[in-house]
């Protein structure tokens, strides 16, 4: 089989190539760089939430990186860790089971669990005494949105299932989610200070507090200060136990987003100002419904040449027949943008393949390999 070639960055491609169809690039330098940021900066075990982008690529890459455990939530997850690491550490961190899931998480070797009901706890029973996270749901703000209205449970709930955690001999740990796209590290600190209380509370030492995902991509603005939060929840955790326990983290999006930049291209200019693309909220910006857009946006002539006038902001729609394929925001686009032009997203590794679709016959192939972004 031929290889694919390898491409120095997204304009050398584009110009040689002249896609008519949204594409993404990929730079595994890139994701080990970010990988290596944090195993270096985060002070306990990085997992990697295999949700946010399943592409065996991203796993190969982590792996090469140094990453050796994963947090999955399907037997599909699973079985895409252990085709490209047969030895790696499976994190179960999905709350809610079939008896069917749980005979797959005990065939491919699972070792941490996570739980926010009793009824899930009984569920575990065929996986032994491995570790039994129990799930804190808080009002914290300072993400996009909130994961505490459909998982987890509050404080009083918490410390009758970690005693029940312990009782049945499994090892109690406590796990939470400051949400998706969170900045503020005081989030992590709320969390950290209500864990140590329950766990004082339950009298149960935690063998592992696991601080959850959450971390932050640069999606707009400045980009996020991810060691700051590193600090904060290493201090937060000395000052709120005894006995601190060994910590985890599961990121997903901070750790691949970066990696991936996504090239469209604009096919209409329409009097009114709108711009269509050829893609959109049925593809790679699915996510840009559900959390603030991204306004990591550059515009290119078709030979690399970059649109520089100032910025126009113009609504954009997506490819589809559908009237509802249509970005949230409205985009800056250069006075002088043009059609054939290309309109290239930063940091659009997370989740962004993982939910896509080809409604309409549009949708992406595989990722283009870089060097650089």
């Amino acid at each position: 089989m031929r290889a694919e070639p390898y491409w120095l960055d997204p304009l050398t491609h584009l110009k040689r190539h002249r896609p008519d169809h949204a594409v993404m690039y990929f730079s595994p330098l890139v994701l080990q760089a970010q990988a290596r940021r944090f195993l270096d900066g985060f002070p306990g075990l990085v997992t990697y939430a295999v949700k946010a982008n399943t592409r065996p690529e991203v796993l190969v890459n982590l792996v090469a990186a140094g990453v050796t455990a994963f947090d999955v939530a399907s037997p599909a997850e699973m079985q895409a860790v252990r085709e490209v690491c047969p030895d790696a550490v499976l994190h179960y961190n999905n709350p809610v089971r079939t008896p069917e899931e749980v005979q797959a998480a005990l065939r491919y070797g699972v070792t941490s669990a996570s739980v926010d009901a009793l009824s899930e706890l009984d569920k575990l029973a065929p996986l032994g005494a491995i570790e039994v996270s129990v799930r804190l749901a808080l009002p914290v703000t300072g993400a996009a949105y909130d994961f505490g209205e459909k998982f987890g449970v509050g404080p009083d709930a918490a410390v009758d299932l970690l005693q029940e955690v312990a009782r049945r001999g499994y090892r109690p740990a406590i796990t939470f989610h400051p949400g998706t796209q969170c900045r503020d590290p005081e989030a992590w600190v709320a969390y950290i200070r209500v864990a140590a209380d329950v766990s004082r509370r339950a009298g149960v030492s935690l063998a592992r507090l696991n601080v959850g995902g959450g971390f932050a991509s640069h999606w707009r603005g400045p980009a996020p200060d991810l060691e700051r939060v590193f600090t904060r929840i290493q201090d937060a955790v000395t000052e709120g136990f005894t006995s601190p326990p060994a910590l985890v983290c599961e990121p997903g999006r901070a750790l691949v987003a970066e990696a991936f930049t996504l090239a469209t291209r604009v096919k209409a200019l329409r009097p009114n100002g709108a711009v269509f693309l050829n893609d959109g909220i049925y593809g790679a910006l699915s996510e840009l419904r559900d959390i603030c857009g991204n306004d990591r946006v550059q515009v290119y002539a078709p030979d690399g040449t970059p649109r520089q006038s100032a910025g126009i902001k113009r609504v954009a729609f997506g490819p589809t027949c559908d009237s509802l394929d249509r970005l949230p925001e409205p985009i800056a686009f250069p006075a002088d943008t043009t059609e054939g032009d290309y309109v290239l997203f930063s940091g659009m590794g997370a989740y962004s393949l993982a939910i896509a679709t080809r409604f309409n016959g549009y949708g992406l192939g595989d990722p283009v390999t870089v060097a650089a972004l």
